[in-house]
């Protein structure tokens, strides 16, 4: 057995079992593994599994494929998938366009599924709205109302069923394209979450390492055209990828690898102002986020 690493909220190991095959068994934790007490419903394992089951109606390729589940002890088996994971490849400067593109084109397809089964989960408040927006408006007061608005929208929204963490830590490199992990905040909710949670990071990684910000940027594009979003969703997801830049450097859960104060400084630099103005279209976040880079 083999404890895998990526993630605080569960127990993630691989298994090798007797006929040759091997399998990832994921459990999720009450309290998540952070310095701020942090809970959530472990229940959440039963909402992954269903998120799961939902996309491999689409097509079992974009998903690991589940093998058991033990809801009682929420835990469930599902097969491991030996392809790299999309950060790590973003951190070496790897940047696929054409990838980035059909993140975004295989995204908007899974929230144009029916949204049967699911609803708006105690766990989405407890994992994402409560330490991402709420506890970042607590540390900011000049925009904690802004910060509140935008998460009562995402909170009361009954749109589409999100994934809840659509990060390129959560998404494997495939062979045929991105494949999706990670799905424990799943619920009915604002789809514009997801995306506007996805290009966060690609942002963020611009940070972390400036030498590779011009192609992380064309894959943000990329994936802002893969997902074509309407004018209103598009609006949404400015809002909130202004709220969630602020999040991932002052919320319960800051990214581990922006370690400097002149780091998080550039972050607030450009977040704080955009919550203020309410940018109408991720290309305006992009390009405050550009003149941010470049000033600083």
């Amino acid at each position: 057995m083999d404890a895998l690493g990526g993630g605080v909220s569960c127990d993630v190991i691989a298994v090798d079992l007797a006929d040759g095959r091997r399998v990832v068994v994921k459990r999720a934790l009450p309290k998540l593994r952070v310095a701020a007490d942090w809970r959530a419903p472990p229940e959440r394992s039963a909402a992954e599994v269903a998120w799961i089951r939902m996309v491999a109606r689409i097509d079992p390729g974009w998903v690991p494929r589940v093998l058991a589940e033990d809801p009682a002890r929420h835990l469930f088996v599902m097969a491991f998938l030996p392809f790299p994971v999309w950060k790590t490849q973003l951190a070496a400067g790897m940047v696929d366009i054409g990838f980035a593109a059909e993140a975004g084109r295989r995204l908007a397809r899974i929230h144009a599924e029916p949204a049967s089964g699911f609803g708006n989960s105690a766990q989405f408040r407890a994992l994402r709205i409560e330490p991402y927006l709420l506890f970042t408006a607590d540390r900011h007061p000049d925009v904690a109302a802004r910060i509140r608005g935008i998460a009562a929208g995402v909170a009361q929204a009954r749109i589409a069923v999100m994934h809840g963490d659509v990060s390129p830590k959560n998404i494997l490199a495939g062979a045929e394209g991105p494949i999706f992990l990670d799905a424990e905040t799943a619920c009915l909710g604002d789809p514009a979450f997801d995306l506007a949670f996805c290009l966060n990071h690609l942002l963020l990684k611009g940070v972390w390492h400036p030498e590779h910000a011009p192609a992380l940027n064309a894959a943000f594009a990329a994936l802002v055209e893969g997902y074509a979003p309407d004018a209103a969703m598009a609006e949404r997801s400015a809002a909130l990828l202004a709220a969630l830049l602020l999040a991932r450097v002052d919320g319960k859960s800051p990214v581990e690898y922006l370690t400097e104060d002149r780091q998080r400084d550039l972050v607030r630099a450009c977040a704080i102002p955009l919550l203020k103005q309410a940018p109408e279209s991720l290309e305006a976040v992009r390009a405050a986020w550009d003149r941010t880079l470049s000033t600083n």
